[in-house]
């Protein structure tokens, strides 16, 4: 059984198929051409017609399927097909529905051309010189070839289709002169082709928002190029899409047994939503892929930040501004006349993305919706083709809102990638890298990636410190001297500059850190720091994370800073203060290493526990007061698995031609807690 047959092809065909295919209303959909059954694979239930139709092989179809609707979705410009429906259907008592599009006033531009057909365009631009770029379709071809040295001046666009390129063949279009695409063109897209092909003359039809004609009219003003517009035959009458729809649901409403009720009421045993988390490369058209082209040409809501919206929305089409998970979701829940939602998410979906959040939020809120993640060309992959760079060995981090990773990174890793945002923030970092004796490091800063005004630009991290960008900015680093760094802690005593503040020695400070079984992306505290051996070393083993060395001393202080310069590790914080009262406004500590705490090691103990119940602590205590103060805490805290370790080593010293041991005060070491939380 057939309730409707859609005479497809365009824009508006593809949607109304996917329109019926999630009401389960049973339709037929006919397509010209090969290329035109191709865009409809993927609804399945739908019944497709492939091939070209005259009046009575309509009457025909009709008769044997018997739709209750005929809808005719075809191009404006497909007169004579939009005559053969109608009168079979009238012929065959059959209810007509012509789906119509938007028609805009262009008035802009001053050098547009109005001609009333092919023909007369082809009679106009005989009488002109320079190359003419086609985007009237296959169908008009015919009418160009009027035109001296027609195969030499003509450029046509066309769909990829092979009986196209035949129908090109056959009239002398060949080569370089045909270029086969299917769209959307943006703006930038058409600009660069009308450029590529040395254009002097763009012919389009007014083919409304769905047919690119304002992409088209923009392209050529920017380039000064006349455009040469063929207007539509006649004003026609219909329905638009939205209100073909709407009678679609409220005339199948009953014969699909309340599915469409249910689907509106967006039932929880209903139809799910689909909403598709779509990448969308840097920005510009040219760099999305062709799925994702679809996917947000087809959607009902665009939904993301104002850039990426702007970037792939068509006049007419609903969008909603916003970036924040929880907003997003609220908002679709609020409007569940949306069907089919994108979220444009900028770059790739994997690569410091919005997505991830999102797709946390709705399985803790197990919303009834189909999710899709579709992937996009990251500015990484993008930025290191352009600089001719395997990108397989770069360490990627974001500079958004944490710079402190990239000293590390850069101290690590031969080459790093970072996005940035805001005008002068590169510039900021390339200071950075600078005082931490990075600045003779190259540097590969690019600009506006995929759009038109796209700038890269090469030289010494130094020679950038005052560079101003633009807010979509992306930078590569090389450090031709990255260090191969030794996997275990231990440095020597002699490479920290020490001054006259106590140290703990390279041994104990061996077996301390060890004892605290530190993650990569652990938050530190360093109690008691004194020069910051123990700082500097659990930064070099935490290079994702952050160190926060707390010191009252102000030589201390002072050392810590200068320790921390020569290390390169700028994730770690100095807090100048006494603990406990220094450690109140620091965010909650997965580990804490106390090398001296002032007498204060019970409120030390309690604040830092409070903050995380499971922090993992490691204690060095000299004194026997000390061990019996932390015992006795471990005691009335009830806390089980503890370990205490004494320490007493001795170095070797010569005296003479003999080797003599020294030996060293003995530490205790005293470790416990450390559960890793899950999340």
């Amino acid at each position: 059984m057939c309730r409707v047959i859609v005479f497809a092809g365009t824009t508006e065909g593809r949607k109304l198929s996917a329109f019926l295919e999630e009401r389960q209303i049973p339709a037929m959909i006919c397509v010209a051409t090969e290329y035109g059954e191709s865009v409809l694979e993927e609804y399945a239930q739908l019944e497709v017609h492939r091939g070209r139709m005259d009046q009575e092989d309509m009457r025909k179809l009709f008769e044997e399927k018997r739709p209750e609707v005929v809808i005719d979705a075809t191009h404006p410009y497909a007169v004579e097909v939009t005559k053969n429906i109608r009168t079979a259907c009238e012929k065959g008592g059959r209810t007509y529905i012509r789906v119509v599009r938007k028609s805009e006033e262009y008035k802009k531009y001053g050098k547009n051309i109005y001609v009333d057909s092919a023909a007369e365009a082809a009679r106009y631009l005989s009488g002109t010189a320079g190359n003419i770029f086609l985007t009237t379709g296959s169908k008009e071809l015919g009418a160009f070839t009027e035109i001296p040295d027609y195969e030499e001046r003509v450029y046509a666009r066309v769909l990829p289709a092979p009986e196209i390129i035949s129908v090109c063949a056959k009239l002398g279009i060949r080569g370089k002169h045909v270029i086969c695409m299917q769209g959307p063109f943006s703006e930038a897209l058409n600009e660069a082709m009308f450029a590529q092909c040395h254009a002097a003359y763009v012919v389009t039809k007014e083919s409304g928002t769905a047919g690119g004609f304002r992409e088209k009219e923009q392209a050529a003003e920017q380039l000064g190029i006349p455009l040469v517009i063929i207007g539509r035959p006649k004003k026609e009458e219909g329905l638009s899409l939205e209100q073909c729809k709407e009678m679609l649901e409220k005339q199948f409403q009953k014969e699909t047994d309340g599915r469409t009720k249910e689907m509106r009421n967006q039932s929880e045993k209903g139809r799910r939503r689909r909403v598709s988390l779509v990448g969308i490369g840097m920005g510009s058209a040219e760099t999305m892929t062709g799925e994702a082209s679809r996917i947000c040409r087809e959607a009902d809501l665009l939904i993301g930040a104002k850039r990426m919206t702007e970037a792939v929305r068509q006049e007419g089409q609903q969008i909603f501004c916003a970036y924040r998970a929880e907003e997003i979701l609220e908002y679709i829940k609020e409007h569940p006349q949306y069907e089919n939602v994108a979220v444009v998410l900028s770059g790739d979906v994997g690569f410091f993305s919005g997505a991830k959040d999102f797709l946390g939020h709705v399985k803790e809120q197990e919303e009834n919706l189909e999710v899709r993640v579709i992937p996009g060309i990251s500015s990484l992959v993008y930025f290191c083709a352009k600089l001719h760079v395997p990108w397989e060995k770069v360490k990627a981090i974001s500079a958004h809102g944490r710079e402190e990773g990239l000293v590390s990174g850069v101290r690590e890793h031969p080459m790093v990638f970072a996005l940035a945002g805001g005008k002068n923030q590169i510039a900021e970092l390339c200071k950075r890298l600078t005082a931490y004796g990075f600045g003779d490091c190259e540097i590969a800063v690019g600009e506006r990636l995929s759009y038109p005004e796209e700038r890269i630009f090469q030289g010494n991290v130094r020679e950038f410190c005052e560079l101003e960008t633009d807010s979509l900015a992306v930078f590569l680093i090389w450090n031709r001297r990255a260090e191969r760094r030794e996997v275990v802690c231990g440095i020597p005593d002699e490479q920290f500059c020490r001054g006259k503040v106590p140290m703990t020695k390279e041994e104990v400070r061996s077996i301390s850190i060890s004892k605290l079984r530190l993650w990569k992306d652990a938050v530190i505290y360093d109690v008691g720091a004194g020069t910051g051996s123990v700082a500097v070393e659990m930064a070099l083993q935490a290079p994702d994370g952050v160190v926060y060395a707390v010191e009252k001393n102000e030589e201390a202080v002072a050392l810590l800073g200068e320790n921390r310069v020569a290390f390169a590790v700028d994730h770690l914080k100095i807090v100048h203060g006494k603990a406990p009262e220094a450690l109140e406004n620091l965010p909650a500590p997965t580990h804490v290493f106390l090398g001296g705490s002032s007498g204060n090691l019970k409120e030390i103990l309690d604040i830092v526990r409070k903050k995380n119940k499971a922090v993992r602590v490691v204690i060095n205590a000299i004194t026997l007061e000390t061990v019996t103060e932390a015992l006795t805490y471990l005691k009335e805290q009830e806390i089980s698995g503890a370990e205490v370790v004494s320490v007493q080593t001795a170095r070797a010293r010569e005296v003479g031609r003999y080797h003599m041991m020294t030996g060293q005060n003995p530490v205790y070491v005293i470790s416990f807690g450390g559960e890793r939380q899950e999340g």
